[in-house]
């Protein structure tokens, strides 16, 4: 009975550790959870952060400290990678391996204890049988006893006949001999229980006893090692996660903050000249109103808004330059302008001579609208603007525009390039089908060829239409590089002169544009005076203007325009009723005032105001 308590006992201790392990195994299931959970999340958030194709966040990873956090997001993702390492490693070395030894271990513990059991039964009745046989002995030691008192009783009573004598005589040998027999196997099973029981308590129990001992010491040593992968699995990570954190750090100590600035400056450089000094103005001595001043006065008060020009107009780029010292000699012709055609209507000359009756503006007040003008500080903002330009990217600065158009013929080179490959990849496939039929036909892939051909003829022509305009803007910018090499000699020798400088004019919509034609060069005839103005800049186009009617320039000094025609305007009407305009680089002149309606730029008259003063 107390071994069976002991049995008991044992089995509930097994049973025991066979719920920590699956308890372990548990806990290990949920931590490659929380690790699979974990490294999805990270993963997640790298890709959330990660630049889109094809946006303007792919331009932001120029500067170094943009691309130190891509670098930081793809270690990120590597850095979940190692967590996700940790989710495999821990369910095949832990969970997989546990779950299996433990259901051998329950196979191992139900053989043990059947086996603990099943030798407990066997003592059990090999004891019954014991218990049997000396009953049995018991009993038939007391009926052989009986069984001799009655003989003896019989024997002496002289009553009983001899007969009767003899047959309890037997009757008591009978029982005698039945005696002996049951003491034999009693003493026979006796023997047999105690060999068994000693066996049972020597050998059968203490074997199964060590079983489950060692079986249990396994399962400990088992749960042990277990912990020690589960430390094992992290260990072995900890190296690549910390060469993750080393690059992130690397990633870091490569922000080059003078970089980035000067990426930023190369982004937004507009190659604007900027403005040169504001002239002091002596308001103590009396003020002398040129015809030139009243002139712009009174087409200020007109009121009139500035009609745009085909688009050139927008945003054009003035520069303050020095007065034009032939602008002396280029005078307009000494004649009086013909009248316009007598079909003409008062309102078709809206920029014909001005009514000398007409209030002049003070020149104080046009000073103080020039000098509290809005800043112009929008270039940044109009670079950021989505919307779509014109191909040429004439509506940026010239250096942004360089930038653009070497860009776009970059890319035409690629897409050249790419179909080329095509092409080649094509003919050489024809080649094969031409020398084995069999493969394909060598007549389908000749519309495609002609495709690739076309294609590339017209991204050629491209190329050449973009590396057209790139050359003029690079032209441009060494032009005016070399003017302001020999406007710096000429302010050296000159201080009084005014500094060149650039002023720019923001569009409604906040671009900027330069000049796309050669609007603010003149090329002047050689003269005797070539000499003494080789330094100077030909005279700025301060607007444009449209023909009313055909005019024949035939005099000295003027030039023929046709009706309709636009031209830009470079000198406005002095009072004598003639207007300087210019067609091209090579050809302006004087046209009558009333045959033309003008357009003028506003900065372009402000800065031609403070030319006329110096």
């Amino acid at each position: 009975m107390k071994q069976k308590d002991q049995f008991d006992n044992l089995e509930k201790h097994t049973q025991w550790g066979i719920d920590v392990l699956e308890k372990f195994i548990k806990f290990v299931k949920e931590r490659t959870e929380i690790e699979l959970s974990y490294a999805k999340q990270l993963r997640n958030l790298s890709k959330k952060y990660q630049p889109k194709k094809n946006s303007k966040e792919e331009e932001e990873y120029r500067y170094t400290s943009a691309r130190a956090f891509l670098a930081t997001l793809n270690e990120m993702n590597d850095y979940a990678g190692q967590h996700e390492v940790i989710s495999e490693n821990m369910t095949s070395l832990i969970t997989g391996e546990l779950t299996r030894y433990v259901q051998e271990l329950k196979q191992e513990r139900k053989s043990h204890f059947h086996d603990g059991r099943k030798a407990q039964q066997h003592i059990e009745t090999c004891w019954k049988q014991l218990e049997a046989s000396k009953r049995r002995f018991e009993r038939d030691c007391k009926e052989a006893d009986r069984a001799q008192q009655y003989f003896e009783k019989m024997d002496a009573d002289i009553n009983v006949t001899k007969a009767d004598v003899e047959k309890a005589r037997q009757q008591a040998q009978l029982r005698h001999q039945m005696a002996e027999d049951s003491k034999a196997e009693y003493s026979s099973t006796l023997q047999k229980f105690n060999s068994e029981q000693h066996d049972h308590y020597y050998t059968h129990i203490p074997h199964i006893f060590q079983k489950i001992q060692e079986m249990e010491e396994r399962r400990i040593v088992r749960i042990g090692e277990s912990m020690k992968t589960f430390a094992e699995v992290d260990r072995q990570v900890i190296p690549i996660i910390g060469k993750c954190l080393d690059e992130i750090t690397k990633a870091a100590e490569s922000i080059d903050h003078k970089n980035d600035s000067q990426l930023v400056i190369e982004a937004f450089k507009s190659g604007f000249e900027p403005p040169g000094d504001v002239d002091f103005e002596d308001f103590t001595q009396p003020m002398k109103r040129t015809v030139s001043e009243s002139s712009l006065s009174n087409s200020r008060a007109d009121g009139k808004s500035e009609p745009k020009f085909g688009g050139k107009s927008k945003g054009k780029l003035w520069p303050f330059i020095k007065k034009n010292k032939l602008m002396s000699l280029l005078t307009s012709p000494h004649q009086p302008p013909p009248p316009p055609p007598a079909s003409a209507s008062p309102s078709a000359v809206p920029n014909g001579p001005q009514s000398p009756k007409q209030q002049k503006e003070p020149l104080s007040h046009r000073f103080n609208e020039f000098m509290t003008s809005k800043p112009k500080i929008h270039c940044f903002r109009s670079l950021k603007r989505g919307g779509a330009g014109p191909e040429d990217f004439s509506n940026l600065p010239p250096e942004q525009r360089r930038k653009k158009l070497q860009q776009k013929v970059d890319e035409l080179n690629r897409d050249i390039q790419k179909e080329m490959d095509q092409r080649d990849a094509l003919t050489k496939m024809k080649d094969v089908y031409i020398k084995n039929p069999q493969m394909g036909d060598a007549a389908s892939v000749d519309h495609r060829l002609a495709e690739l051909g076309q294609n590339i003829e017209k991204l050629r022509l491209e190329v050449q239409k973009f590396e057209g305009w790139l050359a003029e803007v690079e032209g441009r910018l060494s032009m005016r590089s070399e003017a302001r090499r020999q406007s710096g000699l000429y302010e050296a020798q000159n201080p009084s002169a005014v500094n060149s400088c650039a002023q720019d004019r923001e569009s409604p919509d906040g671009s900027y544009t330069e000049e796309q034609s050669q609007e603010t060069e003149m090329k002047v005839p050689a003269t005797d005076f070539d000499d003494e103005f080789d330094d100077e800049e030909p005279l700025p186009t301060i607007g444009t203007c449209k023909a009313l009617y055909t005019f024949e320039g035939q005099n000295e000094g003027t030039i023929s325009v046709a009706e309709g025609e636009m031209l830009y305007v470079i000198e406005e009407d002095k009072g004598d009723g003639w207007t300087r305009i210019r067609r091209n680089e090579d050809e302006e002149g004087y046209v009558p005032t009333s045959y033309v309606e003008v357009y003028l730029d506003k900065n372009a008259k402000d800065v031609y105001k403070s030319l006329e003063k110096i």
